[in-house]
């Protein structure tokens, strides 16, 4: 075990070896060698390099943590050129507190955060899903094991699934109009995985409870229903039988371009939210839905399977969620408007 007296030749040692490393963003794979090796000949002190790449520059920073050996972790920064660090110079960074930028000129999160507040219409949880993934993030610090190459691959498998990206190039084209690299695409692979490892936690005994307690919440319903910018359009196809309304948005649909008709006979958590609730026969709406509207009708309520897998699944999810609602409701929430 190192004495406290060497701790600061180490220390010196860093730094030189900091100062020394190289700052383009294309030699980083060089750095984190060059660290290696020399955290294998001072393995006390658990040498971690933690690399900072700032949008619009080809420059990189860093910082080196190290284990002090009276406990806790020392962090150095270097910085050759200004004398700046990169966590100093990174906080007064032009993009800084900036969720995205238009011809040059920046949108602070909060101005983001506070528009999308203002239209809710669009998706009215979103504000509880960041409270939801802030609750989950502390969830998973407790865990120690990292998500195994199994988990990973399903998490980024329904991570492409769910956006039809079928393929190598699709996905990294969704990944360069998004604005994530790779490296952002792989963490967060991660982290749905550990999430993923959180939801199991509701399989099985959790999840039958769910079923029994509510069942309603799991029937299969056969429905079909249109979407559009409109409510009037819509309101007029609800006029008459129930049994008739896909044959009746099938005939406007020539006129009707900005019309979309669906028809499904699925579990009641995967329909739209307005015809979760409705009975056989009922129509519903015009509501708001999605940013616009929309109409439906519920044609048939099967009470669900218990042994069905789909239906366990569904309940698990919703068990899940409601595990995840509770958590938020006892919660000390705190908004940053800037």
């Amino acid at each position: 075990m190192p004495t406290d007296s060497g701790f600061p030749a180490d220390l010196a040692d860093a730094v030189a070896l900091l100062r020394g490393l190289p700052t383009l963003r294309d030699a980083v794979d060089d750095a984190h060698r060059r660290v290696r090796d020399w955290g294998d000949r001072r393995p006390h002190l658990r040498a971690q390099l933690v690399v900072d790449e700032p949008p619009g520059t080809t420059r990189v920073g860093y910082d080196l943590l190290l284990d002090h050996p009276e406990g806790g972790t020392v962090a150095l920064s270097a910085e050759v050129d200004d004398g700046v660090p990169w966590l100093v110079d990174h906080s007064t960074h032009w993009a800084a507190g900036q969720i995205l930028s238009v011809d040059g000129i920046g949108l602070p999160v909060a101005a983001a955060l506070s528009t999308i507040r203002a239209l809710g219409d669009r998706d009215r949880r979103l504000h509880e899903r960041l409270v939801d993934h802030r609750i989950l993030l502390t969830e998973l610090a407790d865990d120690p094991h990292p998500p195994t190459l199994a988990e990973t691959q399903r998490a980024a498998d329904e991570f492409r699934r769910r956006r039809g990206l079928t393929g190598r190039d699709r996905t990294l084209a969704w990944l360069a109009e998004a604005g994530l690299s790779e490296e952002a695409f792989r963490s967060h692979v991660e982290t749905q995985a550990l999430i993923a490892r959180v939801r199991e936690r509701f399989a099985g005994e959790p999840a039958r409870r769910r079923l029994a307690e509510h069942p309603e919440e799991f029937a299969l319903r056969r429905a079909a229903w249109a979407t559009g910018p409109r409510a009037d359009g819509l309101r007029r196809l609800l006029d008459g039988p129930a049994a008739d309304f896909a044959g009746r948005v099938a005939a406007a649909l020539p006129a009707e371009r900005e019309l979309r008709l669906q028809a499904a006979a699925t579990l009641t958590p995967r329909l739209p939210e307005p015809l979760r609730a409705a009975s056989a026969g009922t129509a519903v709406g015009p509501v708001r839905h999605e940013g616009g509207y929309l109409a439906g009708v519920v044609h048939e309520v099967v009470p669900p399977d218990p042994e069905a897998p789909e239906v366990l699944d569904a309940a698990r999810d919703a068990a899940f969620q409601a595990w995840l609602d509770e958590r938020r409701r006892g919660s000390d929430i705190r908004w940053f408007w800037l």
